[in-house]
């Protein structure tokens, strides 16, 4: 397959482009543009279909087309090529502009300024990626495995985080409970403590009466039978 399945690139600083290369002739770079526009802020990837064609974009941050440092990368391919394959340049793009340029010259060019040096880096990108689409479909699908067991292993570690916050309000719940039930025996036997003595007051007077009437009856009885004779 030729370099046709990757039709035209670009970079753009905003929706300035800085550098791009195609073989073609057409109105890619206006759709190319108008497409960037409508990209969301949120997405830093990002793909449109149009007639057949793919419109790709790859974007620092989520693109802003009044921030002059968001950086964007457009490719547009065949719809048949899939989104691997596009991707995949993007990001070898993406890196090769990053480490030429950073912040530096990047921020500063004008339009088409960085043609010169970084068009041919867009050709030799778009023909390696068409001529090595095996190599690259197989490594995206090990990025997507990585990406996913990546995922699994950080949904699994918020859980197991979550398990220690409910464990700790667990340990917190159980040590009030404990503080709770240490209170209540106090409270248990201050209230006992104060039964008994009560009860042994009720019963010292009961007592109390009793030892009354047996005297009374007792001197009742010697009275009447003058005990004291």
């Amino acid at each position: 397959m030729g370099q046709q399945s990757l039709i035209y690139s670009f970079v753009a600083r905003g929706t300035l482009i800085l550098s791009e290369y195609t073989e073609f002739n057409g109105n890619f770079t206006s759709i190319s543009v108008q497409c960037l526009q409508k990209l969301p802020a949120t997405n830093n990837k990002f793909t449109y279909n149009r007639d057949g064609h793919t419109f790709n974009y790859l974007v620092e941050d989520g693109f802003s087309e009044s921030d002059l440092s968001s950086v964007a990368y457009c490719v547009v391919s065949v719809e048949s090529i899939g989104r691997q394959v596009p991707i995949a340049f993007l990001e070898r793009i993406k890196e090769d502009f990053t480490n030429k340029y950073g912040g530096g010259k990047a921020a500063t060019a004008t339009a088409n300024s960085l043609n010169k040096e970084f068009g041919s880096k867009l050709k030799e990108e778009m023909q390696y990626c068409v001529d090595h689409q095996e190599e690259i479909s197989k490594l995206s699908k090990v990025k997507a495995q990585v990406s996913e067991v990546k995922e699994e292993m950080l949904k699994n570690i918020e859980k197991a985080f979550d398990r220690g916050i409910k464990i700790d309000n667990l340990v917190d719940k159980t040590e009030n409970l404990r503080f709770q039930a240490q209170d209540f025996h106090k409270v248990g036997t201050q209230i006992r403590r104060k039964m008994w003595l009560k009860n042994m007051k009720i019963k010292l007077i009961v007592l109390g009466i009793i030892i009354a009437l047996i005297l009374i009856i007792v001197l009742s009885a010697c009275g009447g039978f003058n005990c004291g004779k």
